[in-house]
């Protein structure tokens, strides 16, 4: 798509990065220093104006990737299934009385669990396979 400059003095045209074929809706590939741009779908060729200047505008959750979102999909689950209890059991670090624990499968099905603690005086973690 292309647009007139605010100031024509200092540009004559600003394109921005996403070109589409305004004969098929094609997306176009980027302008390059060829004479001319070609449409693969319906074969229809363009020529790049003189003097133009690529503009490129996006926000971080524009395009948002296939490994971001299985990220945030899998922290959701931790921490969902991150829910504890406590119970009497001491702490091998300062000595209290009270830890918390949850549990969850890290093996394979037919393994036991691994119980997670947590102290609650002093943080101290550690888990075991049950």
């Amino acid at each position: 798509m292309l647009y007139t400059d605010s100031n024509p003095q200092q540009h004559a045209y600003k394109v921005g990065s996403l070109l589409f074929c305004p004969t098929c809706g094609n997306l176009l590939d980027q302008i390059t220093s060829q004479m001319s741009i070609s449409c693969n779908c319906c074969q229809s060729v363009f020529a790049p104006p003189s003097g133009y200047t690529v503009v490129t505008k996006s926000r971080p959750n524009t395009f948002v990737s296939a490994l971001k979102s299985k990220r945030e999909l899998v922290q959701t689950n931790v921490a969902s299934q991150e829910a504890s209890a406590t119970i009497d059991e001491k702490c091998p670090k300062c000595g209290a009385p009270e830890m918390s624990f949850h549990t969850m499968q890290l093996r394979s099905a037919d393994e036991g669990q691994t119980v997670f603690y947590s102290c609650v005086k002093c943080g101290y973690k550690y888990s075991i396979n049950s």
